[in-house]
């Protein structure tokens, strides 16, 4: 009675002592780093207890002390902790793994300069990551990386980037408004059913010149009337497009 009977609740209780263990052997550096030098300790459980508000102190030598200063997946871990300073955090961003810069730019618990600073590696980056990398990085990343990956050529990446929550209406119709959006993201946007919906979306599309001819045709129905006279008398649209407006408005006054 009162013994783990699983394997899960013997693991449970080893873990709660090594953990006590390690945050009592980590009261300052000097003790942390003597700790970590002379305790043999699994990368599991070290990320494990990274998750928790583990000293300062611990934070510091892993840091320094091989093979923890060795290993990108604790360093990130170590950049996730909401304890770790902001000084340590900017000395170690630039060994992480792009998936590490990711988590530690969306995290809240990290302190704003620290995110600005991993959104900037991972723009330096983007040239260097794979096309499933950059797919994958297009799902879960900031709207500062969003932007450059919206930049992107290839269909995968851009559906990615669109549907990623952090997109918003208003960011994706500036872009469409920008001089020279590129055809791939106009195109991609027209086939996205998350933005279909959208009427700032469509109108951007529509006021945008380098939007395909039959694409911005296709969203002229769904425009108000003085959204449409915009259209109809913007010298920079195509002449069909603008042609296509002035009617589909005069049908709508006629109504």
């Amino acid at each position: 009675m009162g013994y783990p009977t699983t394997a899960v609740e013997r693991d449970a209780e080893r873990n709660q002592g090594w953990f006590a263990a390690v945050l009592k052997g980590a009261r300052d550096l000097r003790s942390a780093r003597a700790f970590l030098q002379g305790e043999p300790i699994d990368e599991l459980d070290m990320l494990a207890l990274l998750r928790l508000a583990v000293p300062v102190a611990l934070l510091e030598a892993l840091a320094q002390v091989p093979p923890w200063s060795d290993r990108p997946r604790v360093l990130g871990a170590i950049c996730l902790n909401g304890r770790a300073p902001r000084s340590l955090c900017q000395r170690l961003l630039p060994a992480l793994y792009w998936r590490d810069l990711a988590d530690v730019a969306v995290c809240p618990r990290v302190e704003g300069g620290v995110r600005a600073r991993a959104e900037a590696l991972l723009k330096e980056r983007l040239p260097d990551l794979r096309p499933g990398e950059r797919i994958t990085l297009g799902r879960l990343a900031t709207p500062a990386v969003l932007r450059a990956l919206l930049a992107e050529s290839d269909s995968r990446i851009l559906d990615a980037a669109l549907q990623n929550p952090r997109l918003t209406e208003s960011d994706l119709a500036g872009l469409l408004q920008q001089p020279y959006t590129p055809r791939p993201l106009l195109e991609a946007v027209a086939a996205c059913g998350r933005w279909q919906a959208s009427y700032a979306v469509r109108l951007a599309l529509v006021l945008q010149p380098r939007t395909p001819v039959a694409i911005a045709l296709a969203q002229l129905t769904s425009l108000q009337g003085h959204d449409l006279r915009e259209v109809a008398e913007n010298p920079a649209l195509a002449p069909l497009v603008q042609a296509a407006a002035a009617r589909v408005a005069a049908r709508a006054g006629r109504g």
